[in-house]
């Protein structure tokens, strides 16, 4: 096994990086995933009277694990997040604990029967595309009185060339 850098620099009394070269004491990273997923069969459980609170509790749940919710928006049988995580978290872990979270929390205070689909739709995001997603994800409401969320999430995985059996992806 290799000795780090930093362990080397110390063992030699080494207090600056040699020349041209800068210590590095953390992991940086600039992440960003556009999340959808969809409430359990697709049915409208995102109800009016807690769509909001809900909305504002993902963001928490994304705050609490150091990150930004950039936008999260959805509509009666799914929600779309936009967020920026740090490099400790993986898309699934952030998946999971967001629907685990907040399916506990929805369940507790308002519906007793509801739940997240299995699966979820992940999808990196550049900086550079921060405004037009945000854009895209700020209009649910219009784009769903034209497309279904199946046909939203099918264009997504063919525009991000994502192989998939449609026989799979529903639950």
């Amino acid at each position: 096994m290799q000795p780090t850098a930093q362990a080397v620099w110390r063992a030699l009394n080494i207090t600056q990086a040699p020349e041209g070269r800068k210590k590095m004491s953390h992991t940086s990273g600039n992440i960003l995933l556009q999340m959808i997923f969809s409430t359990h069969g697709r049915l409208p459980l995102i109800k009016p009277d807690f769509r909001d609170d809900l909305f504002a509790y993902l963001g928490g749940i994304i705050r609490e694990m150091h990150g930004t919710a950039l936008i999260i928006i959805g509509a009666a049988d799914h929600v779309h997040m936009l967020v920026r995580i740090r490099p400790a978290h993986s898309a699934a872990e952030i998946a999971r604990i967001v629907k685990a979270n907040s399916s506990r929390w929805v369940r507790e205070k308002w519906d007793p029967k509801f739940a997240w689909q299995t699966g979820y739709g992940v999808f990196s995001v550049s900086e550079s595309s921060v405004a037009a997603v945000t854009k895209y994800v700020a209009g649910q409401e219009e784009h769903h009185q034209k497309h279904s969320f199946q046909e939203e999430l099918v264009a997504f995985l063919k525009k991000n060339n994502v192989a998939y059996d449609e026989r799979y992806i529903w639950d």
